[in-house]
């Protein structure tokens, strides 16, 4: 591991895209050919498909393949992310597969994708092996390669799809699952039992002691989450979720703020990261919680040849301090955000859910679960509701449209107080089975949709 940081460090040094050539003092980027880790998502996609589903990608793909190739006018919220890719990319294959005559698409735009499109349309024919051992694979490697990365067909073949059991805790009577390490579900499941301890729930909704109580639990769960999630295949991971680890932690909580919690990995780049979620659930009781991302935006900035397949940057929340257990290492996987969530209210009663959005995603769990099982919430309420986020620099933010007197009352426990956009509090979807009723709600700070078919 410590060659591997050393040898990370030099070549971070030696690139002109990042500060600094002291290599003692670099950090990991947020973008470039360093940032990018082995993608999973094509055998997860096929993995999936073969296991719980009726079809196989050729047909599953169809519909992908036929708005890349025939077009989509592109919404509000996609517009305004999409401009960020004017800065981000600079090469050729980018610029030329997502810009247009050098400029993102304005909203309502028709916009095609043709190379993404055939990449698809390969990946349907042939099978996800084309991503980690064909044509597919090569233009990765090559891409990665000729922008000062390491990475090879081999790295891509060798990946493997994993089945890790979820990891759960009971709130108020709800069991909620999440995934384990090297996910931040473990973040989310502490915070719930911490909140409980506490009795967070317990506050009237509208009252500075809820969001207190519940920023605080989220505070200690990041402290140990950012101290202890990696990959558990090279550090142990402590038992977060236990309800004896969360009867200890919560006796720091107090009254007031008084003591403000550093993340634990500096500059991990995931703080407002972005991220897609699809819910469904069926008539015949299937509920599933699905997530695809490529982590900040376009991810890494880099496009594989003429794939169309912008890669993503998940490495740039590896840490180089070789103390940290989050370290650079080879093979390893870095501390992930994706935690698409599930919860059982009773025998015959479950939702799936998620909200999306870096760090504001086990923050975004915890108020849902909360809304519904503390106070009683419709589905769409639940995700209506301001919310309140634990900010990396120990700010609280607060949507504008909570109620005035929040913030000052937050402020004189001791808190932070700032507004934030609602852009910044993470994109909501869920979707329910209850007693055999179907039901859905939907992000309004998001382009999302609540569909019944």
């Amino acid at each position: 591991a410590d060659a591997t940081i050393e040898n990370a460090r030099e070549a971070l040094a030696a690139d002109d895209d990042v500060e600094g050539d002291d290599p003692s003092a670099v950090e990991m980027p947020a973008t470039g050919a360093q940032t990018v880790t082995v993608p999973g998502t094509a055998r997860g996609w096929e993995a999936t498909a073969e296991r719980f589903g009726e079809f196989g990608l050729d047909r599953l793909l169809r519909p992908a393949i036929r708005y890349a190739t025939e077009g989509y006018p592109v919404s509000e919220v996609i517009a305004e992310s999409w401009t960020r890719g004017e800065e981000l990319f600079e090469s050729d294959h980018a610029r030329e597969a997502y810009l247009f005559d050098g400029e993102s698409p304005s909203i309502g735009q028709r916009v095609t994708l043709p190379r993404l499109g055939e990449s698809m349309r390969l990946i349907a024919e042939e099978g996800a092996d084309v991503v980690y051992e064909g044509e597919i694979a090569e233009a990765i490697a090559d891409e990665v390669q000729a922008a000062g990365g390491f990475m090879t067909v081999d790295d891509l073949a060798s990946f493997e799809v994993e089945w890790p059991d979820p990891v759960s805790t009971t709130y108020n009577g709800a069991e909620v699952y999440e995934l384990p390490p090297n996910n931040q579900g473990l973040i989310a499941l502490e915070a719930l039992n911490v909140a409980a301890e506490v009795g967070a729930g317990e506050y009237d909704y509208d009252s500075p002691e809820r969001v207190h109580y519940f920023a605080e639990a989220l505070k200690v769960a990041f402290h140990d989450g950012h101290r202890y999630i990696t990959d558990p295949a090279y550090e142990e991971v402590p038992p977060l979720a236990s309800a004896s680890w969360a009867k200890r932690r919560a006796a720091e909580i107090g009254e007031t703020a008084d003591h403000d919690v550093s993340f634990g990995v500096s500059d991990a780049n995931a703080e407002d990261a972005d991220t897609v979620l699809l819910t469904v659930a069926d008539e015949e009781g299937n509920i599933v919680s699905y997530i695809n991302s490529r982590f900040a935006g376009f991810g890494s900035g880099l496009v594989a040849g003429e794939t169309g397949i912008a890669l993503q940057n998940r490495g740039s929340s590896f840490s180089l301090d070789p103390d940290h257990p989050n370290r650079l290492e080879p093979g390893k996987r870095p501390f992930h955000t994706l935690i698409p969530g599930l919860v059982r209210f009773d025998e015959d009663d479950w939702a799936a859910f998620g909200v999306m959005g870096g760090y504001m995603q086990p923050q975004g769990h915890v108020q849902v679960v909360s809304n519904l099982v503390d106070y009683g919430m419709p589905l769409q309420r639940a995700l209506d509701e301001p919310r309140w986020r634990y900010r990396e620099s120990g700010e609280l933010a607060l949507e504008p449209h909570a109620d005035g007197g929040t913030a000052a009352k937050l402020a004189r426990r001791g808190h932070d107080v700032r507004t934030l956009p609602p852009g910044r509090f993470g994109g909501a979807q869920i979707a329910r089975s209850r007693n055999g009723v179907l039901s859905a709600a939907t992000e309004p700070r998001k382009d999302g949709n609540a569909q019944g078919y």
